[in-house]
């Protein structure tokens, strides 16, 4: 066997996890991505986000981040016969993922977005989006988390997720040396890639009147690092989901709150660290 096509197999193999079922739903998310995405790119270069008002906001949002859930949930029956699967919808990788996703996405934007605001600078300004929900207690309560927030980074977040997992899971199941040690520093790079990658990209120009940071290159230089402890947090743990072993749905929500209250602790940390950008 040459160099070339050794090399040609290390690159084709082992992205997509051995379980077939979750196999095709990763495959999804990351095919996915790119149409939400524009979806995004559409509503800025619009102004939607400007002249739309609460409701058509929140439609706007809704047709972003469901169609993770139903068009899933349509092919759930196709991939059973594909595979020669009888998994019931709620036991389905699908499922678990976007069960996940609810739960960490909501812990980020109630709780969360409140460091953003009141260390990193970050501010939102949607007088349109009359639907809030944040934190009652937490942070200096200047700012509220408009609703639609919660739908798009269910978006976000999936596609982040997804793309760190082939990764993470091509260096795990490799042949290279010392594997286990490179684990952290990949989720952080990825993490930190992703931070980087969203503030750049959300905090433009044609949004500079209602989503910007106060200290933009601190932000990307530094502030993207406490964004990364999100992913620092979950990634290890949403790595593990149907990987080697089918979880119950039980385990799936501890592990949910569980990524979410690392998070919850690095974010305070780093707020002793930073105070403010």
């Amino acid at each position: 066997m040459t160099a070339s096509t050794t090399t040609n197999i290390w690159f084709a193999e082992n992205w997509f996890s051995p379980n077939k079922d979750k196999a095709w739903v990763e495959k999804f998310f990351l095919i996915y991505s790119p149409i939400w995405m524009a979806s995004m790119g559409i509503m800025m270069l619009t102004g939607w986000d400007k002249s739309f008002g609460d409701v058509a906001l929140l439609v706007h949002a809704a047709t972003v981040a469901l169609p993770l859930i139903i068009i899933p949930a349509l092919l759930h029956k196709n991939q059973n016969k594909k595979n020669n699967s009888n998994t019931v919808w709620h036991q389905s990788y699908w499922f678990k993922a976007n069960l996940y996703m609810f739960i960490f996405g909501f812990f980020g934007n109630y709780f969360g977005s409140e460091y953003f605001f009141d260390v990193l600078g970050m501010v939102y300004h949607y007088p349109n989006a009359s639907t809030v929900l944040d934190s009652a207690l937490l942070g200096s309560g200047e700012q509220t988390v408009p609703l639609i927030m919660y739908f798009y980074t269910h978006a976000y977040f999936m596609t982040y997720h997804s793309s760190g997992m082939i990764v993470l899971r091509k260096i795990m199941t490799s042949k290279m040396p010392a594997k286990t040690l490179l684990f952290l520093p990949v989720v952080f790079a990825i993490g930190y890639l992703w931070a980087w990658a969203e503030t750049k990209a959300m905090a433009n120009p044609l949004m500079a009147t209602s989503f910007y940071y106060e200290n933009m290159p601190a932000m990307l230089a530094y502030g993207s690092i406490i964004y990364a402890t999100y992913f620092i947090a979950s990634f290890p743990i949403y790595y593990f989901i149907d990987e080697k072993q089918k979880w119950d749905n039980l385990k799936v929500i501890a592990a949910a709150f569980s990524a979410s209250m690392l998070t919850f602790y690095m974010l305070d940390l780093a707020a002793h660290w930073v105070q403010r950008l």
